[in-house]
């Protein structure tokens, strides 16, 4: 009987904990009532509905592009979105696919996608050409879309990528069931360890909070499944980057414990030797956020290198 009990009850938690997650659909009413009061817009491209933000669009300073990272969409973005429309620069920052306000597709979450995906959303917004910004995983994004249309590209940016990492292709990159609901289960802990990010994140004690709202989206723990899924190597596209000279720049938070420096940087100083590389003091994963000052100094710099 006690068994019995313990049982019902695990099944019972279960039920409740299942219900408090991934009950939103992400269709025209949830769009609607997105804009009432979100400061961005949507669009239709390919393969889903885009949230995007932009500001300055008739600007002559120049375009810079700014790609979030694996989990978290673009608001990780926004204090230097904020630094560079101040500034007079004409940006642009997209929620990527699975995330954030953008459509969730049932359909694997490859680089490609999501690189697809910015080139697209450049295209509509007539943006020729910009300095691509991409935050840890968006660095695997933004070497993507290099690879893709290098006219693209004025200029590359990474800020803690994780895009220098070696990868093992798996054969099955499909995502069961089972393995979303296994991820669900987890999901209190994975936005308590967004905290993870920072040096100091008792600086920002309602980040996990925010990260939450993610968790409510139906289709996020397979998109977030898909993603690991399809990662791959780079190694060839860096090479590339490197073969075409064009200008790139890399930032460290120095305590970064997501992105570990060492982990790569043999194999990042073989592809990318012509890099610009700095280390940011007093910050973890996100440099541009926990150390914004000495960041933006180095970063506005470098921007202002590369857009004459």
């Amino acid at each position: 009987m006690n068994r019995l009990i313990i049982f019902t009850l695990f099944l019972i938690s279960c039920q409740i904990t299942s219900s408090d997650y991934e009950y939103i659909i992400k269709n025209q009413n949830y769009r609607t009532e997105v804009l009432k009061n979100a400061k961005g817009e949507y669009v239709e491209l390919s393969d889903g509905f885009t949230y995007f933000e932009e500001a300055n669009k008739d600007s002559n300073q120049g375009n810079v592009v700014l790609v979030h990272g694996y989990s978290i969409p673009s608001y990780i973005m926004e204090t230097t979105f904020n630094s560079l429309k101040d500034r007079g620069y004409r940006v642009l920052m997209m929620d990527l696919y699975g995330r954030g306000y953008s459509d969730n597709p049932d359909i694997p979450q490859t680089d490609f996608l999501r690189a697809n995906q910015v080139i697209e959303l450049m295209e509509y917004r007539g943006i020729e050409n910009a300095v691509l910004v991409g935050l840890s995983n968006g660095g695997r994004i933004i070497s993507k879309i290099a690879d893709l249309d290098s006219e693209k590209v004025n200029s590359l940016f990474y800020i803690a990528s994780a895009g220098f990492f070696e990868h093992i292709e798996v054969s099955d990159k499909s995502v069961s069931q089972e393995e979303i609901d296994k991820f669900i289960q987890g999901y209190p802990e994975l936005s308590e360890s967004q905290k993870n990010d920072f040096f100091n994140p008792e600086k920002f004690p309602n980040w996990s909070k925010k990260y939450d709202e993610l968790l409510t989206h139906f289709g996020f723990a397979k998109a977030l499944i898909s993603t690991t899924k399809n990662l791959v190597s780079l190694d060839d596209i860096h090479y590339k980057i490197d073969s075409l000279d064009i200008p790139v720049y890399t930032f460290w938070g120095r305590h970064d414990n997501v992105v570990v420096y060492d982990d790569f940087k043999d194999r990042l100083e073989k592809m990318l030797p012509n890099r610009k590389e700095f280390f940011i003091e007093n910050s973890g994963h996100l440099p541009h956020m926990e150390n914004q000052d000495d960041f933006e100094k180095l970063f506005f710099k470098g921007l202002s290198e590369v857009i004459k």
